[in-house]
């Protein structure tokens, strides 16, 4: 019953689903709470819901079985309702180039059905986020600072800005309850220092209890300090043993006054005024890596600078 008002929500405002429409639904067993509340508003409004329940993925990024793949690229619609992230995937990118549209709640929880950043208003939020995401895209230099420490350079020359607003139209996909503008770096051009102090949803670590310090060369992290998380981070990733786990894939921009910081990815992601930065993946964002992962990394209060022009200031935006 608490669920319905977000499933709704999530089924009409978000996926727009319309009479007759077949909307697949990927889960897992954790999550089969969540599955069934969007599955019995799909059907409520004349839709069609198929629910595939998976093992879950033995990691962020994994591909889905290739079963649910190709159900994905003949859907309409697809929600993802899974733990471990299928965002970054050959999946995910298939199904959108085939016309279906998508929405990702990776990490849901039933509370984050209830409270917090699905309370937000996409609606009014969607025009700050494109607004974003087109002065970043093509930009020069971007340089991104923090009261944390951070400060980094790249450049986005020729890559497109990805807005996500939470509502989506056919051939898009976004993430829920985030709302944010990205980009992908272009390869090979970040360099600075990223200080994280806001959260690193994965890998059970979550929100930060002291600052995780990584060191950027030529659009890869070439050192991890800080203290126990930070060492979570650091062998998380070396034990994956792929170079391209370290490479600078995204610059996300938080734009949810509704989310806050709570340890699960797309509800931190969101929070009005951080930013994130992605390592590993970047393919479904414009760039051209595929890694064994997709983690972000996140800093309270940005400041953006885009070709000259601040875009963000202490975490207000100024566009």
């Amino acid at each position: 019953m608490y669920l319905s008002r977000g499933a709704s929500k999530v089924v009409q405002m978000c996926a727009g689903v319309q009479a007759g429409e077949q909307v697949l639904i990927i889960t897992e067993q954790s999550r089969e709470s969540i599955a069934r509340a969007l599955a019995t508003e799909v059907y409520r409004v004349g839709a069609e819901p198929i629910l595939c329940v998976m093992e879950p993925r033995s990691q962020d990024g994994q591909e889905p079985p290739r079963s649910i793949a190709a159900a994905m690229k003949v859907s309409d619609v697809f929600l993802s309702v899974v733990g471990r992230s299928i965002t970054h995937t050959h999946a995910v990118k298939d199904a959108i180039a085939a016309g279906s549209r998508g929405l990702v709640l990776t990490q849901f929880t039933e509370e984050m059905m209830i409270h917090g950043g699905i309370e937000g208003d996409f609606a009014s939020l969607k025009p700050v986020c494109i607004a974003m995401a087109q002065a970043l895209a093509g930009a020069e230099k971007v340089v991104l600072t923090s009261p944390g420490g951070t400060h980094l350079e790249y450049s986005a020359a020729g890559r497109r800005g990805n807005h996500l607003y939470c509502m989506v139209e056919k051939g898009q996909f976004s993430t829920l309850p985030t709302v944010e503008a990205n980009i992908s770096p272009l390869e090979g051009t970040a360099n600075g220092v990223i200080v994280a102090d806001g959260s690193i949803p994965y890998i059970g670590i979550g929100v930060l209890e002291e600052p995780v310090t990584m060191k950027v060369k030529d659009g890869r992290i070439t050192s991890i300090s800080g203290g126990r998380q930070a060492q979570i981070l650091a062998d998380d990733l070396a034990a994956k043993n792929d170079p391209n786990v370290y490479n600078i894939a995204e610059h996300g921009v938080g734009l949810n006054p509704a989310c806050r910081f709570c340890g699960f990815m797309l509800e931190d992601e969101g929070v009005y005024g951080s930013c994130h930065i992605g390592i590993g993946t970047s393919i479904t964002l414009g760039g051209k890596v595929k890694a064994s992962c997709h983690y972000d990394v996140i800093m309270k209060n940005g400041t953006i600078i885009a070709d000259g022009r601040t875009l963000m200031k202490d975490g207000q935006v100024l566009l």
